[in-house]
């Protein structure tokens, strides 16, 4: 595939897709990505990657164990993990058994393991045992896919190739409708349209801790959003249900029936 910036543009001639979009429409969706980009800049300063790291590999392999996993669980496996691993290496020389059992928790463990194994054997041979920066060598580890590759590049070598699309960001992105696509790759190379360069990166840190602390799934919060007001997809107050609605009156002859029957 060419540079991900370059890629085809998609075909569904809704909002989102900016070969059937008219200029009109394209520019008033750009001009709310960038009000969307500024609010969360705003809201989010602070926003870093979640995976604690000290380099680009432990980075790296904490971002393959996140694949359907919390954040916050695989902080707590990890620096059991690099203990007894350091490096490529060291973890190119361990066990299946025993990585299993280290990173059990995470769930998929045996899948993970052995992407584990097979990107830290990869790193050594192919790149002497250090983290390779470019988006075609790093795709080409075990394990690790281009959203692995944005985490790394993005986050550690400073290099900005693509935006980060975890569930998160699908999400959110799709409720404020800055793309209608359900493929993670469709949904990037929406992004990477709207966003300048400069932002891939930080928009995704902060997009994921606005869903974290706002647009949860189930429950968002848009009352106490700070994109309320751009969300073509925002909650207003719902109205009453039908069970609270006031009843109408009985007539006396339904009354009587029921009366009859007891």
């Amino acid at each position: 595939m060419a540079k991900a910036e370059q890629a085809p543009k998609g075909t569904t001639g809704r909002p989102g897709d900016t070969r059937r979009e008219s200029a009109a429409a394209r520019a008033a969706r750009a001009a709310r990505a960038t009000a969307i980009l500024a609010a969360l800049e705003q809201g989010y300063p602070e926003a870093e990657c979640a995976l604690l790291h000290r380099n680009a590999f432990e980075l790296l392999v904490a971002t393959i164990l996140s694949a359907q996993c919390t954040d916050a669980r695989v902080n707590m496996v990890t620096p059991e993990l690099f203990r007894r691993w350091p490096d490529a290496r060291a973890l190119a020389s361990a066990t299946q058994a025993d990585v299993e059992k280290v990173i059990h928790s995470t769930g998929f463990y045996r899948n993970k393991a052995k992407n584990l194994l097979g990107m830290a054997q990869a790193v050594v041979e192919r790149h002497g045992g250090d983290v390779p920066d470019t988006m075609d060598a790093l795709t080409a580890l075990p394990g690790a896919a281009r959203k692995t590759a944005n985490v790394v590049l993005g986050t550690w070598f400073k290099k900005a190739e693509g935006v980060v699309v975890d569930t998160h960001v699908g999400r959110v992105a799709g409720k404020l409708v800055l793309t209608i696509e359900a493929d993670p790759a469709k949904i990037e190379r929406d992004l990477m349209e709207l966003l300048p360069r400069s932002a891939w990166t930080s928009f995704s840190h902060r997009v994921i801790l606005h869903g974290r602390r706002i647009c949860d799934a189930r429950k968002p919060k848009c009352a106490a959003c700070s994109l309320r007001e751009m969300c073509p997809s925002r909650q207003d107050e719902a109205p009453p249900s039908a069970a609270a609605a006031k009843v109408p009156p009985r007539s006396k002859s339904s009354a009587a029936k029921r009366g009859r029957k007891s």
